[in-house]
């Protein structure tokens, strides 16, 4: 039933964007794919007539969902899915006026195989790579097998299309030395077409946030990104001028659009806490990867007092799942972080990590 389902969305999803033509945005990579999906949002909307994937809406349900603009499934309701049936039909039978000029689309990959389904329902405009890490490695064997896998979004572009790349990921370097489309690559590398330089976390205003500049062809941008918090968010900054750029912006207008992008939630927000304290959220997903980052955020955040990191259990890493999570408990070791709270029965190797790289009983609570 479920295999029946998925082929109806696809046809759906295919018949409306083979009616309406939108230019289309798709973005892969390992960790930072939503951050970057808000910041190319919040740039091209004032623009353009966009629509981004919402939720975590990247897999062959979510994606065709996206292209028929539901921002919910029916789930069970079978009245619910004959209804989102009949109202995909009249959109395509009919003229919809206000169908999105741009579709940012996240593509997902737990297993191989998954960006080709994707990019056989929707074959982007503009392609994003972000960053390759060892998100769900339990499926994929290697890094190296999921850098195969987000690569794969590329075959599908043509000459006249854009790759966006990550020039400082050492994966993407032979795709952007070989892509067959035009190549535009943001990172902190001083090859990077759109560079980032200069990243601090800062107070301005009694407002903590996150300053950075952005270059490009000798133009050059200061940039403050209010209650928003680690070098992760400027990548997504420039992530998102790299698009922009291919669409004719220029990087003042940029800039300004910029300074009122937001995380989405459960992306190091930053949150006023109980008694004189702040909280930085990063819950909604995590990896060695992005823990590290976000250990990185709390070290660094300009603040009197104490510095506690709380942590439960990182899935899907497979093998690497006891190695990964003890290099983030060394990693609070060595960043200096007053406490340690672990909760849930993997997160117990982050507290062993921590103990091992010399962190005192008293300051890890499991």
């Amino acid at each position: 039933m479920k295999k029946i389902l998925y082929f109806i969305l696809k046809i759906l999803a295919k018949l409306t964007l083979a009616k309406y033509k939108p230019k289309i945005i798709a973005i892969t990579g390992s960790v930072g794919k939503t951050s970057c999906k808000e910041a190319i949002f919040c740039v091209l909307q004032t623009k353009y007539i966009c629509y981004r994937t919402v939720k975590n809406y990247n897999n062959e349900a979510g994606l065709p969902l996206s292209i028929l603009g539901k921002d919910s499934s029916p789930g069970k309701n079978v009245f619910g899915w004959l209804w989102l049936t009949f109202s995909a039909l009249k959109r395509i039978i009919g003229k919809y006026n206000s169908y999105p000029e741009i579709l940012i689309l996240e593509m997902g990959a737990d297993r191989p195989g998954d960006i080709k389904y994707l990019t056989s329902i929707a074959k982007p405009d503009i392609a994003v790579i972000t960053t390759i890490g060892h998100s769900h490695i339990e499926f994929f064997g290697s890094i190296e097998n999921i850098a195969k896998e987000k690569l794969s979004i590329l075959k599908p572009l043509l000459k006249k299309d854009w790759a966006i790349l990550n020039q400082d990921d050492k994966f993407l370097q032979e795709a952007i030395s070989k892509s067959k489309s035009q190549i535009k690559t943001f990172g902190q590398s001083k090859k990077s077409d759109v560079n980032i330089s200069n990243i601090h976390l800062t107070a301005h205003q009694e407002t903590f946030g996150t300053s950075f500049k952005l270059k490009h062809q000798g133009s050059e941008t200061p940039m403050f990104l209010p209650k928003v918090l680690g070098w992760q968010h400027a990548q997504a900054a420039a992530t998102a001028a790299a698009v922009a750029l291919t669409l004719d912006m220029n990087l003042v207008e940029i800039g300004e659009r910029l300074a009122k992008y937001s995380p989405a939630r459960g992306r190091t927000n930053l949150l006023l806490g109980n008694k004189r304290s702040w909280v930085i959220d990063d819950t909604y997903n995590a990896s060695p990867q992005s823990a590290k980052v976000a250990l990185e955020i709390l070290k660094e955040m300009p603040v009197k007092g104490r510095k506690i990191a709380i942590f439960g259990d990182m899935l899907e890493l497979g093998s690497l799942s006891e190695t990964g999570h003890q290099e983030v408990g060394k990693t609070v070791k060595e960043l200096g972080i007053d406490y340690l709270f672990v909760i849930g029965e993997r997160a117990r190797d982050i507290a062993r990590g921590a103990k091992s790289a010399g962190m005192k009983e008293d300051k890890i609570y499991s």
